[in-house]
């Protein structure tokens, strides 16, 4: 075998390789008869940036549904975002649940 034939089989075994998008993450806020309707719209227009009319639709809809969903983002920006409001509402002392899940 030659040098040429080597270089010829590597060439052939090369792959492509496809990048996929990272995927991205949702950020569920839960209801719980402790956590103040008032701390919830704070925590969601301190932490997820949100207006206070968004903020208190959000929240209405936990109350009534069990959960909302504050926001969707990539996997870092989501856990960070969950972890912010649960320190917020820790420091508070209450127990407000904050779920991050696959969209």
């Amino acid at each position: 075998m030659t040098t040429e034939n080597v270089i010829d089989i590597v060439k052939k075994k090369q792959t492509t390789r496809q990048v996929k998008e990272p995927g991205k993450f949702k950020v569920v806020v839960c209801n719980d008869d402790v956590t103040p309707v008032d701390f919830v719209i704070a925590m969601l227009i301190k932490v997820f940036r949100f207006e206070e009319m968004q903020a208190v639709k959000l929240t209405v809809q936990v109350h009534e549904q069990g959960q909302g969903i504050a926001g969707v983002f990539p996997f870092e920006i989501a856990e960070q975002k969950a972890v912010d409001a649960t320190n917020m509402a820790r420091l508070n002392h209450f127990p407000l649940i904050i779920k991050v899940e696959p969209e």
